[in-house]
């Protein structure tokens, strides 16, 4: 059995920092796109000054929770935002969630910025393509993935999702619509865009680099007994690309414990000789443990982990055979999953069963941190000993930049794991909310490592903004939203507002 000879070296991929020909848009489409351009900007322009902004989306990925997502003023159910005192205004962007254009022999795409991945996904995967990045989340969306970042198991040899971005087109905090790219007028915004989280501006399309792809992935997991050993293992791969002789087109892993660490490693494949379903009732990750090989569509691979949020979906009773067969099959996804515990979190459902039944209060513990692979052992056991939270997702990455984005700055030519957990812990006698979440970013601090920011932090200003570079960011908001429209980066990701 033989792997489809569809190499990792990314062909025809533009080298990150050049500048490639320009994709046009068919007439008719950059036409309606102007059009979308035009009435978003007057909209953000009738705001009033002093209104909170918000962008009116039917999802999110976050995990910093506050009231739900304004829709666009004068919809049915939406708050009146503008003119209302105290009333957060919601920013109808949803013209620009579709895709614009696929340019086969370019190997790109145009796409909108609240485009979300599913659908950006299946326009490529149309034409044998797909984005180099795809996170793992159906509902996550180009513009979210950049201006927020996004990883997933072509993460060691593409890096991530804004390092395949050519060109932003980004309306400014000061009302402004630009084009930044690597080497024009607006190469700093280009470069200080990823990690600002929506408070320099909003992307409205970005040009995106695509890969061509097999019809399905050759899987193989990988079993290790120590911390140790799948570290070595995931630093081989950076190495040599490839691990017991299986090309590495796709790594990522599952730690269910210290002596229980599983390393999935994907390669294309143009023969499959059966196919695995996991969006019935078999269930990804349990999956991981055995067999040791799987076949997978290259669409079902890129949303493996979506239906059941990864394991997140236990608390619902998903897992559970009866429960699940009873499930619609159309409901199995992360974004239904996080509107129930938006729902909990908003009516503190979870914490008044939790006293009724004289249980102790629990923690949210939910992150992405990103620690060099030397030092990942250690955090694998503070983690078991501090936390004691399993699943750990491991997702191994390295920059295809040779200079760090300034906002997240991981370090060029450098391997990390990306360490993902995401659920409640029970909080020890005495100890209040941000317990754990505190210990882990101080490991992570002192480990080298960096984390993500879609979820609560607990940082002090000067904490926070040593690790994500307060000095660019300050000279990033003052150019591009000098009247302070849009809420600072320590003020959203930190003190949620």
């Amino acid at each position: 059995m033989t792997d489809a000879a569809v190499g990792s070296g990314r062909p025809g991929a533009v080298a990150p920092g050049t500048a490639p020909p320009p994709v046009q848009l068919p007439p008719m489409v950059a036409a309606e796109h102007r059009a979308a351009v035009t009435v978003l900007r007057e909209s953000y322009a009738a705001l009033p000054t002093g209104t909170p902004v918000r962008l009116a989306k039917r999802t999110s990925n976050l995990f910093r929770f506050r009231d739900p997502a304004p829709r666009p003023a004068g919809r049915r159910g939406g708050r009146q935002g503008p003119g209302v005192p105290g009333t957060t205004a919601g920013l109808d962007a949803s013209a620009f969630a579709r895709v614009l254009h696929v340019d086969p022999a370019a190997r790109a795409a145009v796409v909108g910025g609240m485009t979300t991945y599913e659908d950006l996904a299946d326009a490529t995967l149309r034409h044998g393509l797909m984005p180099l990045v795809v996170p793992q989340l159906k509902t996550i969306t180009l513009g979210g993935a950049v201006t927020g970042l996004g990883i997933e198991s072509t993460s060691l040899r593409n890096g991530l999702p804004h390092e395949s971005v050519t060109a932003m087109e980004i309306l400014s905090g000061d009302g402004r619509v630009v084009t930044a790219t690597a080497a024009g007028e607006h190469a700093e915004l280009f470069r200080g865009f990823p990690n600002s989280y929506g408070t320099l501006g909003y992307a409205l399309s970005l040009t995106i680099e695509l890969e061509p792809v097999a019809p399905f992935v050759h899987l193989r997991h990988f079993a290790f007994a120590s911390p140790q050993a799948c570290m070595e293992a995931i630093a081989q791969i950076a190495a040599d690309g490839s691990l017991h002789g299986h090309r590495a087109d796709f790594v990522d892993g599952t730690a269910f414990g210290l002596d229980e660490i599983y390393l999935t490693v994907g390669a294309y494949s143009d023969v499959a000789p059966w196919r695995s379903d996991y969006t019935g009732q078999r269930i990804y990750y349990q999956s991981v443990r055995g067999p040791r090989e799987d076949f997978l569509t290259i669409r079902d691979y890129l949303w493996r982990w979506d239906t059941d949020w990864f394991w997140c979906s236990r608390p619902f009773g998903v897992q559970n055979p009866v429960v699940r067969k009873l499930w619609p099959r159309r409901y199995r996804r992360s974004d239904v999953y996080r509107s129930l515990v938006a729902f909990d979190r908003r009516h503190g459902l979870s914490g008044a069963l939790n006293a009724n039944r004289g249980r102790p209060p629990r923690e949210a513990v939910i992150q992405d941190v990103e620690i060099p692979v030397d030092r990942g052992a250690e955090f694998l056991r503070f983690f078991a000993a501090e936390v004691g939270m399993s699943p750990v997702w491991l997702c191994p990455l390295r920059l295809r930049s040779e200079v760090p984005w300034p906002l997240y700055p991981l370090q060029p030519g450098e391997v990390y794991v990306n360490f993902g957990f995401w659920g409640t812990v029970p909080l020890p006698p005495g100890r209040g909310e941000g317990h754990h979440n505190r210990l882990i970013e101080a490991e992570v601090t002192a480990l080298g490592g960096h984390k993500g920011l879609y979820s609560t932090s607990f940082y002090s200003e000067d904490e926070f903004w040593a690790a994500y570079n307060g000095a660019a960011y300050a000279r990033l908001k003052s150019t591009y939203d000098g009247g302070g429209r849009l809420s600072g980066l320590y003020e959203k990701c930190v003190r949620g507002r």
